[in-house]
């Protein structure tokens, strides 16, 4: 059980991926066991804050660290639950103050006794209580003097009670010590949870059977040979085998061989080149950020980490901010390493769409790269998605060509494009056993005589009457007016420059990359030549979401999360698109998709994109139209608000008059008594003026909702901490 069945193809022809070499081989019949292989020394991983025992690696530390049940979207590794908000909580600076000025009422009345301004009273209660013979001559003084020194400090003690609670000097220092006391909790040494309870232990799989399994990954985590992605991979492999896909006795005999190698990737890596976000994989967490301590936040998010996880990205994202606002290499980036990392986990297929030069992670991260336009282009990418059905290629390959023109008219133009393609692809598979390369469906779709008697001629030999009526009806639409042909010709027309000679070739003869293999933890990424070919670079990208949105969804097995990326979504949401998302939530499927503005979406589809995606994210520098539209879906809240009105205090009495005259004299202002009223109103979580003009510089709003349906208001992130 090399793979555990985690990485194996299914359904899929073997030719469509590119399979590193050295990488274990697909599931079959028995094969003859190997020689155990030497295990390398896992990656160093990169250090996190839980404290361990001297000497312990920190994968120890991690895999002990609590990660506690929180709301959607907030860091759990090491989160703290804060306490129950106190809204009548006083600020620490009126704290200070009072206590600062109940210590001087206290100092000045002690002193006003102690020197006799307020006369002798107060020493009623000694004079009582002690004999007179004390106080007399050649009494017994020194008795008296211990007496006084008694009822001294008690009367001390008395003023510190009472003005200690007037000050509130308990509550001062408890507020004053907390700090100190979390930084002294933080870093002290923490003892060795229950065996039970103590994840570098491996307590599930000594429950669930494989307690020598346990013993040799827990001495493969003290030894160091372990990282992050070796405890996260055997974890998904160990579930795979409580879900009966595979047996323990194979997991076993896999892990005691090979250790924390077991159950690698197929390209043998066991961890990324470089990592620029911090990653927590037992929770499958990215950190983008912190969540400040605003008062526009909910109170359980202020100071928190915020995080993504494909519990969240299974409803989609969409963010949107102008240029330089940060989306690529604060949202895009992690969240491709992320997914990139949970790959070599075996948890999930990434798919990284973006222009050349977008940086989106290097080439060792990934297991094919597509840089279209390039004739050194190390992978081709397959222009019908892998399929053999003339019907889903002509669907797919209608809404990449034409998608952004029909996005106003659902449905009809669409079809009759798709219906196209139909009548042209399906005779032409039949007849050649493969669908047509860009510049011979360029030739069709243009109704070149020798193209299309070639096409019949092969047709009449092959007695093929079906596919002959198919072309023949081909033939009477494109007579007509307006048919869809010559607009599909066009199109096409842009991906037949001989910048891309070489792509797209259903041959077999490239190495392909098809969307058919997101069942299999594949790390994909897809460079787009903008310059000079942006009309080329939005077709790709359209068709990358169409056949992203219909191979993961059609797949077999969904228990790897599929993810598409698209670095600039601009131009390639469609009606068709949005259709396609909505279906992915159930499919264990989500698309990050990134824009400058919703302008670069048809108007009449920026309500619909916003209401389909769970996560929706505003980076600063909105403008107020698309703030506006942010605004409406995120609704409005019910909050607190006072009003307080000063009204002037008009007396009648000589001496308060006099009162009130001197204070006018030394403040220059009357006398005033305020009211405050207290309303509960529904407001606006977030306007479209605070979303333009009050989130700061590399910052963003964000709220998010699982595909379980837990949601989580919008949030205010520094994507900098």
């Amino acid at each position: 059980m090399d793979t555990e069945g985690t990485h194996d193809a299914r359904n899929t022809h073997s030719a469509g991926i590119p399979r590193p070499a050295g990488g274990p081989g697909g599931a079959g019949g028995p094969a003859p066991v190997p020689p155990p292989p030497p295990v390398p020394p896992a990656p160093p991983m990169p250090a996190h804050p839980a404290p361990t025992e001297a000497g312990e690696p920190p994968v120890v530390g991690w895999l002990r660290a609590s990660r506690p049940e929180t709301e959607p979207g907030i860091w759990r590794y090491g989160h703290r639950v804060r306490p129950p908000e106190e809204p009548d909580r006083a600020p620490t600076r009126q704290l200070v103050s009072g206590a600062v000025i109940s210590f001087l009422c206290g100092w000045l009345l002690w002193s006003l006794l102690w020197n006799g301004y307020l006369g002798g009273y107060w020493m009623w209660p000694l004079v009582a209580l002690t004999p007179d013979s004390w106080r007399q001559a050649g009494g017994e003084k020194m008795a008296y003097v211990w007496a006084s020194y008694i009822y001294y400090g008690l009367v001390i003690a008395a003023f510190l009670v009472v003005f200690g609670r007037l000050g509130r000097w308990a509550e001062l220092g408890r507020r004053l010590a907390a700090p100190l006391v979390r930084e002294a909790r933080d870093h002290a040494p923490k003892a060795a949870p229950p065996p039970e309870e103590d994840g570098s232990l491996w307590p599930a799989l000594r429950q669930g059977g494989a307690p020598d399994a346990a013993e040799k990954l827990a001495a493969e985590a003290r030894s160091g040979r372990m990282n992050d992605v070796d405890a996260a991979r055997i974890e998904r492999a160990w579930r795979s085998v409580q879900a009966g896909r595979n047996s323990l006795a194979s997991f076993t005999d896999t892990v005691l061989r090979q250790g924390a190698a077991a159950c690698a990737h197929p390209s043998g890596l066991r961890d990324l080149p470089h990592r620029g976000a911090r990653h927590d994989l037992l929770a499958g967490q990215v950190r983008i950020g912190t969540a400040p301590d605003d008062l526009r936040n909910p109170y359980q998010h202020r100071g928190a980490g915020i995080a993504l996880q494909p519990g969240l990205l299974g409803t989609s994202l969409l963010a949107v901010g102008p240029p330089g606002s940060g989306k690529t290499s604060r949202l895009t980036r992690p969240v491709v390493e992320a997914m990139c990392l949970q790959a070599l986990a075996g948890r999930t297929a990434v798919v990284a769409v973006g222009a050349a030069g977008a940086e989106l992670g290097p080439d060792a991260a990934f297991d094919a790269i597509v840089q279209a336009g390039r004739p050194d282009s190390p992978c081709d990418l397959d222009l019908y998605g892998g399929t053999s059905d003339p019907d889903e290629a002509a669907a797919v390959l209608a809404e990449a060509l034409v998608g952004d023109v029909v996005a106003g008219a659902p449905g009809g133009e669409s079809r009759r494009a798709a219906t196209v393609l139909g009548q042209l692809l399906g005779p032409f598979r039949t007849a050649h056993g493969r669908f047509p390369g860009v510049a011979e469906l360029r030739e069709l779709l243009d109704g070149a005589p020798e193209a299309m008697t070639a096409l019949r001629t092969a047709l009449e030999t092959a007695g093929e009457q079906g596919a002959l009526r198919e072309l023949d009806a081909r033939e009477r639409q494109a007579a007509r007016a307006g048919d869809a042909g010559a607009l599909l010709a066009d199109r096409i027309a842009l991906l037949d420059r001989p910048a891309f000679a070489g792509f797209f070739d259903p041959t077999g003869q490239t190495r392909q990359v098809s969307l058919r293999a997101l069942d299999r933890p594949l790390r994909v990424r897809i460079d787009l030549p903008e310059r000079g070919h942006a009309d080329a670079s939005r077709i790709l990208a359209r068709l990358v979401l169409a056949q992203f949105t219909e191979c993961a969804v059609a797949r077999a097995d969904r228990s790897v999360f599929a993810c598409l990326v698209l670095d600039d979504a601009s131009h390639v949401v469609t009606q068709e698109a949005l259709r396609g998302l909505q279906r992915l939530r159930s499919a264990n499927a989500g698309v990050v998709l990134t824009l400058r503005a919703l302008d670069d979406v048809p108007e009449q589809l920026r309500g619909a994109l916003l209401g389909t995606v769970g996560c929706r994210m505003a980076f600063a520098g909105v403008t107020t139209w698309d703030g506006a539209r942010f605004a409406e879906v995120w609704g409005k809240a019910w909050v607190e608000t006072r009003d307080v009105t000063d009204r002037q205090i008009v007396s009648d009495e000589p001496f308060t008059k006099l009162m009130h005259s001197i204070r006018r004299l030394v403040t220059g202002k009357d006398v005033t008594a305020k009211a405050v009223t207290v309303r509960t109103v529904e407001r606006e979580r977030w306007s479209a003026s605070d979303l333009a003009n009050a989130v700061p510089a590399g910052h963003a709003v964000l709220s998010v909702t699982s595909v379980t349906g837990e949601t989580a208001p919008p949030v205010l992130v520094d994507l900098r901490g």
